[in-house]
């Protein structure tokens, strides 16, 4: 199987995940938003569309996978796979559009000091419901991003996760005006804007390692697999860059000077295949043969 093929079954997986949470995630919008509208819930409905921009995600992620499983070509020759961290960065965009639409939203209820919700047992039985459909939503698709190495998974695990959050915090609110206190709801949306902006960062901090091209493998845990070649005497300047899932790695080797270039272009080839065994998810290795002490004679001629 090429790496095209590859490529292939690992974008059609993370899409069907992304189309299972899609649906999932337009079921719990509609029952928060509509149950909210009908008992002039402010924080049942905010946390409805809050929902929404979670489908938005799902559907920003299937476009992102969609042109991350592109092949390679002239202008794209190392493939299209920083697509989908693309998309994450999006969906990290769309989770400060829904801080600023929670907080927003408690700021004015706060100023205005108008409180409308009308809780009932009915509105702990949708909210419930629904944040145990989020909470194990966030687990399936946090457990598929790891098992797939997609960042567009755990971008939008995440951002599930952070639906999760305001979930709690409008539990906790309806509760509280149960309980005589009708100012807990919007206070406890601001807590949740700033749970809401820390997954942001997170997010945006994965996603531009792999832009900046930070390293995807310690360079010595490289070393380590390619000097168990026999007849390679050194490996060094190692350099990987990528996505979690889709590793180029280059690096040199150092053999014997008095190889033929058919015996060193052997032990290259030996190495590559040692690398992509260890590290399944590296797809390419380019590798810089040297001759062992070649600095050291040349230095000895200069003299």
């Amino acid at each position: 199987m090429d790496a095209h093929n590859l490529k292939s079954t690992h974008a059609r997986q993370v899409e069907r995940v992304l189309w299972i949470v899609l649906g999932l995630n337009l079921l719990v919008a509609a029952a928060k938003y509509f149950y909210g509208l009908a008992s002039q819930s402010a924080s049942m409905q905010a946390d409805g569309i809050h929902s929404v921009f979670d489908s938005v995600g799902n559907v920003i992620g299937l476009v992102g996978i969609s042109l991350a499983a592109r092949p390679a070509d002239e202008g794209h020759p190392y493939g299209h796979s920083k697509f989908e961290t693309y998309g994450s960065l999006i969906i990290g965009v769309l989770l400060l559009l829904a801080a600023f639409e929670v907080g927003s939203s408690a700021v004015g209820k706060l100023t205005s000091g108008v409180y409308t919700a009308q809780v009932t047992p009915v509105s702990f039985v949708v909210m419930v419901g629904t944040l145990i459909v989020n909470l194990g939503v966030t687990l399936y698709e946090r457990r598929a991003g790891k098992r797939l190495k997609s960042e567009i998974l755990a971008a939008d695990a995440a951002h599930t996760l952070s639906d999760a959050f305001v979930s709690i915090g409008v539990i906790v609110g309806l509760a509280l005006v149960v309980a005589g206190f009708p100012m807990a709801d919007p206070i406890m949306a601001l807590f949740v804007t700033v749970a809401i902006l820390i997954t942001a960062v997170g997010v945006f901090r994965t996603g531009l390692r792999t832009l900046s091209d930070h390293a995807c493998i310690p360079a010595e845990k490289i070393v380590a697999s390619g000097s168990t070649v026999p007849g390679i005497v050194e490996v060094h300047c190692v350099r990987t860059r990528g996505t979690e899932a889709e590793v180029y790695c280059d690096l040199h080797a150092l053999v014997d000077p008095s190889m033929t270039v058919l015996e060193a272009h052997g032990l290259g080839d030996l190495v590559e295949a040692r690398i992509k065994r260890d590290f399944p998810q590296v797809k390419e290795v380019l590798v810089h043969i040297e001759p062992y002490g070649a600095d050291e004679t040349a230095q000895g001629t200069e003299d």
